[in-house]
């Protein structure tokens, strides 16, 4: 098939694995699974690398936390779990039982229902949340009652992430919903986004609309003042902008706080102050307060200002300030009085990452979670009483040791001389030579840090011999919206030119070789190894191309695909067709070229990236690949999952073994002996 776009033919040979509801592609998907279970199945690596890796799952991990009151709420996944349960801890006696909430493993019989949100009211008496099944995102708002584990009649459809805004004494809250898709155009049932008031107990069909006629791809989310009166707006347009409108619900005064500026705000409001992280004026952040009375932009005072590192939270807790940043993509942590003086730093315990901080304004603690390579997410909590260091509020025993890893972080000049982070991980015993078997991974898009964090993957190829690297490649936001603005848009292709630089850099060296590289990306990372395979098929021995975005011609007519135009640019326009149609890897595979080998992962559920791009690239791969035999090209497509959120351990267990025992088999590397 070739139509003419903008005076350019564009082949689209593979267009009919769009349809995945056509028996046509069903049948094409199935024989791509038999074939490529015929090959994986036979892997020797692949029975101890599932045992190892379902072990490595099974520690104890923490998600961000919600504190509220004297409690503290987490999502939480250890020993035999499949999904998260929701428990709820005390945030003042750490050695109190925490209390199970909600357990998701009893929805569905292969443990594929999860929670994908939750939000407990500030008296901590009632909890709203969200289950959904096969990684599918949407679902229905329900609540529960903390004492009795009741629930409440209350349930609200449409729901994907609401961002609920929960009156003080529970009674009411705003939350955000999708339109009953019956209501919009066919394939517009992700977009249109409005705000509605709930009160409990009510019949949701009556809630009153608070803010709607927004633009088709806003994303809406509320926050509330303490008391209750003042409710905050933040839409958002991705990635780079947030307008912000303030709703007085005692007089119904609407206030402008910030719009039309491409520029991210968030704001709490305590007592008769806002405060906001922002980058309007300040790429790497900045911390502004202002009275209720005139929040307005112009009467922002700068208590924070912008430095070299990158400001990404901050919360309220008690009398003091508490922000988190990350220099180098390392997260750091300080607190500092309400007006900005005396800052200080909180003790972390090694090169990690903060995620999730959170505080009750009324109290002066704060709780976050807290991660490195290989140590996995846990809750930490800090209290303005105890000074200037934070401390773990859950141990789970570990199957790693992290002193028996390496962890180093390097520098690396890219194509036009700007240097670029990586971190290199490996096990202590490992000596690095031309060899060394090593994995190079990033993202590069939508101002999303590369930073540390625990992964199964990373320990068990690290523990095999091999070194993990992880480029903080432009288009992500290791250096604040620059560095972010640097690789979106018609600067997309420098975010490519990073990676390859990163691993030529490996290769020049000495660290490893092209027969002994591997590359991994997923979601906009799956583009990112998508380009690298057309652009640079000599690149490296293996790659790992996971629920990809793929055709950057037609991305937009899929699923949620609209609300990335302002990231990659509009097919429809001219001008930005001409700079996607450049680098898109569906249209730019060669016929006759060795390609690497390479694995295409994705799932029939995914309700961000349409499946259809791995079907139509692993197709054109597979057809023009010069290779077949010494470089497979296969294509791995799960059911009942979705983009990779609450995904059942087992079946990260399943996934991983495949993924590691093809590269280990392209890399020459040995199964390992224990598990």
């Amino acid at each position: 098939m070739v139509e003419v776009r903008h005076g350019t033919p564009v082949h689209d040979p593979y267009r009919w694995l769009e349809d995945g509801g056509s028996p046509e592609v069903a049948e094409w998907s199935a024989a791509q699974n038999e074939h490529t279970r015929s090959v994986l199945d036979a892997l020797p690596a692949r029975p101890a690398l599932h045992r190892r890796l379902l072990s490595l799952l099974r520690v104890g991990l923490v998600g961000a936390p919600s504190a509220v009151a004297d409690l503290v709420f987490t999502l939480e996944r250890d020993g035999d779990r499949d999904q998260f349960v929701l428990m709820a801890r005390s945030a003042v006696d750490l050695d109190a039982p925490p209390k199970v909430v909600v357990d998701p493993h009893g929805m569905a019989a292969d443990h594929a229902a999860s929670i994908d949100w939750y939000s407990p009211s500030p008296d901590g008496r009632l909890v709203a949340y969200g289950v959904s099944e096969g990684g599918s995102e949407h679902g229905t708002l329900r609540i529960v009652d903390l004492a009795s584990g009741e629930l409440l009649a209350d349930a609200i459809p449409h729901i994907r992430h609401p961002s609920l805004a929960w009156m003080p004494d529970g009674s009411a809250f705003a939350y955000s919903r999708l339109p009953d898709p019956a209501t919009v155009p066919a394939g517009e049932a992700g977009y249109w986004e409005t705000v509605w008031w709930h009160r409990v107990g009510d019949d949701p069909a009556a809630d009153e609309l608070l803010l709607g006629g927004l633009e088709k791809t806003a994303l809406p989310a509320s926050s509330i003042s303490p008391d209750g009166r003042w409710l905050a707006f933040h839409v958002s347009y991705m990635p780079t902008r947030t307008d912000v409108v303030l709703l007085d619900r005692e007089t119904g005064q609407r206030t402008v706080v910030v719009e039309h500026e491409e520029a991210t705000t968030w704001c709490q409001i305590v007592g008769q102050h806002l405060f906001a992280v922002t980058n309007l004026g300040a790429p790497r952040g900045r911390v502004v307060t202002a009275a209720l009375s005139a929040p307005q932009v112009g009467h922002w005072r700068t208590i924070v200002p912008e430095s070299s590192a990158v400001i990404d939270s901050a919360v309220v807790a008690g009398h003091r300030l508490v922000v988190a940043s990350a220099e180098h993509a390392v997260s750091k942590l300080h607190h500092y009085d309400l007006d900005g003086a005396d800052g200080r730093e909180i003790a972390l315990p090694e090169l990690g990452s903060i995620g999730g901080l959170d505080a009750d304004p009324a109290t002066g603690r704060a709780f976050f979670t807290f991660t490195s390579f290989a140590r996995p997410s846990g809750l930490w909590r800090w209290a303005a009483a105890e000074g200037d260091a934070a401390g773990p509020w859950t141990t789970f025993p570990s199957p790693v040791d992290a002193s028996a890893f390496v962890v180093e972080q390097v520098f690396y000049p890219s194509t036009d001389g700007v240097s670029v982070p990586m971190f290199l991980v490996r096990a202590a015993a490992t000596e690095v030579s031309p060899s060394t078997p090593t994995l190079l991974t990033a993202y590069g898009g939508f101002a999303i840090t590369n930073s540390p964090g625990y992964s199964s993957a990373t320990v068990a190829f690290c523990e095999a011999g091999g070194v993990w690297a992880v480029a903080g490649i432009r288009g992500g936001g290791e250096y604040g919206e620059d560095w972010h603005k640097a690789g979106m848009l018609a600067a997309k292709q420098q975010c490519f030119d990073d990676f390859y630089a990163g691993a030529d850099w490996l290769v020049a060296e000495g660290r490893t070789s092209r027969e002994r590289l591997a590359i991994r990306g997923g979601s906009n990372g799956g583009l990112l190894v998508g380009a690298a395979l057309t652009q640079r098929p000599d690149l490296c021995r293996v790659a790992v191309c996971s629920v990809p975005l793929l055709d950057m011609l037609r991305y937009h007519q899929f699923l949620i695909g609209a609300l990335w135009i302002p990231e990659y640019g509009d097919p429809d326009d001219p001008d930005q067709f001409a700079v996607l149609e450049a680098y898109s890897p569906y249209h730019h595979v060669t016929d006759g070229v060795a390609y690497p080998s390479t694995l295409v992962t994705t799932a029939e559920s995914d309700s961000r990236v349409d499946p259809l791009h791995a079907r139509k690239f692993a197709a054109r791969l597979q057809a023009a690949t010069a290779s077949p035999l010494d470089r497979p090209v296969l294509v791995r497509i799960e059911s009942r999952a979705g983009h990779g959120v609450g995904k059942p351990a087992w079946k990260q267990a399943d996934e991983g073994a495949d993924t590691w025992a093809f590269v280990f088999w392209q890399l020459g590397i040995e199964a390992p002996a224990t598990g």
